[in-house]
C-alpha cells in the first residue's frame, strides 16, 4: 500500500434543522493510502455518506482540511471541484444513475464527452470498459432493457472510464440481491486493485466491508474505530 492519497483533517460538517444544529460530521480526522480499499461503515445517520461527499467535493465542510494528493479541496470553487472530479474521481451510486435516453455505451461515455476525447477513441475504450464487466453484448441496450444488475455493471464502467485515481462508492449493491451483489463486489474491487486504484465504499451492510482492506466504522459523525483486515474479499478480474 502507497503513501497517503487523501487526508482529512479535523473535519465538521453541520446542518441547520430549524433552530436545531446537526452535526453531521464532528471533527473527524482520516488518511486514505493510494491503492486501498477502505470502507465508510455505520448505521443509517452515523455520517458516512456526508464523510464521502466531502472528500468527493460535492458538499463544502464547515471547517477543517481535505487534502487530496496535495491539493486542499475545501479551498476550490466550484469550477475548480467539476474540473478536480473529471480528471480524479469516479463514482457508484446505489440508484445507478444512468440516463434514461442514452444506450449502455452512451452512458459509459458521459466521461470522456466531457473530457473532450475523440468520438472514436471514446467509442473503443467504452466498448473495452463494457467488455471487462461483461455487457460488450448489451452496449446498443438502454437501461430499462437492462436488469438492476446489468445497470450497476454500467455505472462500474463509467466510473472506472476515465481511470480514476479513487473511486467512490456509496451503498453500491443496495438495489441488488445477495448473489449480484458478490459478483459487483468482485468486479469493483477486482478493478480496483488491477490498476491499483483507491476504492471508497459506504456501506451499512458488514458482509460487504470484508471487502476493505480498512473499516473506518463511524457513529453520530465520529469514528468509533477502524478495523485492519489482512486482505479484501475481491478477486482479480
Amino acid at each position: 500500500m502507497g503513501k497517503s492519497i487523501i487526508r482529512i483533517k479535523d473535519v465538521t460538517k453541520f446542518y441547520r434543522m430549524g433552530a436545531e444544529t446537526i452535526a453531521a460530521v464532528n471533527g473527524l480526522s482520516l488518511s486514505i493510502k493510494q491503492g486501498e480499499v477502505c470502507c465508510l461503515f455505520g448505521k443509517s445517520g452515523s455520517g458516512k455518506s456526508t464523510l464521502l461527499n466531502l472528500i468527493a467535493g460535492l458538499e463544502k465542510p464547515t471547517s477543517g482540511q481535505i487534502i487530496f494528493n496535495k491539493k486542499h479541496i475545501e479551498r476550490m470553487n466550484e469550477d475548480q471541484l467539476a474540473e478536480f472530479r473529471q480528471k480524479y474521481v469516479g463514482f457508484v451510486f446505489q440508484s445507478y444513475n444512468l440516463l434514461p435516453t442514452l444506450t449502455a455505451m452512451e452512458n459509459v461515455t458521459l466521461p470522456l464527452i466531457f473530457r473532450g476525447v475523440p468520438v472514436q477513441e471514446r467509442n473503443e475504450r467504452a466498448m473495452e470498459m463494457l467488455k471487462a464487466v461483461g455487457l460488450e453484448g448489451r452496449a446498443n441496450h438502454k437501461p430499462s432493457e437492462m436488469s438492476g444488475g446489468q445497470q450497476q455493471r454500467v455505472s462500474i464502467a463509467r466510473a472506472f472510464i476515465n481511470s480514476p485515481q479513487v473511486v467512490f462508492a456509496d451503498e453500491p449493491t443496495g438495489n441488488l440481491d445477495t448473489k449480484t451483489t458478490y459478483e459487483m463486489m468482485d468486479l469493483i474491487t477486482g478493478l480496483a486493485k488491477k490498476n491499483h486504484q483507491t476504492l471508497v465504499i459506504v456501506t451499512h451492510d458488514m458482509e460487504l466491508s470484508e471487502y476493505a482492506d480498512r473499516i473506518v466504522v463511524m457513529m453520530d459523525g465520529k469514528i468509533e474505530r477502524i478495523d485492519e483486515q489482512q486482505q479484501s474479499g475481491g478477486e482479480e478480474v
